[in-house]
């Protein structure tokens, strides 16, 4: 399901088609509508799994402010999937913890 005409975004293009890949499935997504909305229209939930629990994660606040969305972009650790706009080519995979090496983003687990 996906957003037609929004009262403030307007109208979408729905005929400007890209290709993305998101661990390592080729998905079609809409030219700048957000990784997160083209993840729900193909139905994928989980984003990430925290670093401690390994519980799975996926879209909350939707606005950008929370950390819940965060995945792999292009190699990148850590982008906000629902504030990030799709582009032609991305490679996107699910994150595993903060998504660096164990002491390389300050969020190893506490002993």
């Amino acid at each position: 399901m996906r957003v037609k005409k929004h009262p403030i975004l307007g109208t979408i293009d729905w005929k400007d088609k890209v290709k993305i890949t998101v661990d390592g499935m080729e998905l079609s997504a809409v030219r700048g509508e957000m990784i997160a909305a083209t993840l729900m229209a193909h139905r994928i939930k989980v984003h990430r799994y925290t670093t401690k629990a390994h519980e799975p994660r996926g879209i909350y606040c939707g606005i950008g402010q929370c950390t819940d969305c965060v995945m792999i972009v292009n190699g990148k650790p850590n982008v906000r999937t629902c504030i990030t706009p799709v582009e032609d080519g991305m490679v996107i995979e699910t994150q595993e913890g903060c998504g660096r090496k164990r002491g390389e983003c300050g969020c190893e687990e506490k002993s």
